[in-house]
């Protein structure tokens, strides 16, 4: 599962990569910087490719004791529910802080072999800041799909979760309600490109009320559910 992750987040870099090498065809004259690459890449990770991987990733951390039915000796060691859920959790967010720098590294990488231009220090630490903003959001916004995880104990149902997240990223990319919507907001954070209807709070307010809703309903049922 780790090497499939790794394809899928070495997917954003290899779009963008692709992407700019029809525009150097076209337009050979024209520059292209490694700061619009950085920015390029770490959009679709945020609002398309990320969402969907790190739901899958999700659901299969939290899923497959009970797919391989070993949830139940796992409890019995004696391990704590709220402590399943905590070790859970850290390995979510090192799992998600590895697939981030591996997509921020090989956007660097692919803009070395294309001869990128812009490339400084200062651009190379924003990015990375940005990327990581992002990763950081992106996982505490997991609590609800660890939610439906827990709720339906399939990964069917927590895929098509993360698809309809992705679904509205999309919808509301041009928007000036994605302030709003947590799941969007996480790139307006990230990337500093807060609209002018909505002051940055709202968008902090609606990722950590959110982060927060799921991670209480999801101790709650945890703890309330029995184990067989």
């Amino acid at each position: 599962m780790f090497m499939v992750s790794l394809i899928g987040a070495a997917a954003a870099p290899l779009m963008v990569f692709i992407g700019y090498l029809d525009y150097k065809a076209k337009k050979p004259d024209m520059p292209v910087l490694f700061s619009e690459a950085f920015s390029q890449t770490n959009l679709y990770v945020l609002l398309l490719i990320g969402t969907l991987l790190y739901g899958v990733i999700t659901a299969y951390l939290f899923n497959r004791e009970y797919v391989e039915d070993t949830l139940k000796n796992l409890l019995t060691i004696p391990v704590s529910k709220i402590s399943f859920i905590a070790s859970k959790l850290v390995l979510l967010f090192i799992w998600i802080l590895v697939l981030t720098l591996v997509a921020w590294g090989l956007t660097f990488i692919l803009g070395w072999i294309g001869q990128y231009e812009g490339l400084s220090a200062g651009v190379l630490l924003q990015s990375l800041k940005q990327f990581l903003i992002g990763g950081s959001l992106l996982f505490l916004l997991s609590t609800p799909t660890i939610f439906v995880t827990f709720l339906f104990k399939n990964y069917v149902p927590t895929i098509i979760f993360t698809a309809v997240i992705t679904m509205g990223n999309v919808a509301l990319a041009n928007r000036e309600y994605k302030a709003l919507y947590p799941w969007s907001a996480v790139h307006l954070i990230a990337d500093n490109g807060f609209v002018p209807e909505y002051p940055p709070l709202y968008s902090y307010a609606a990722i950590i009320a959110t982060a927060i809703i799921g991670l209480i309903a999801t101790i709650v049922y945890f703890k309330k559910a029995d184990i067989h």
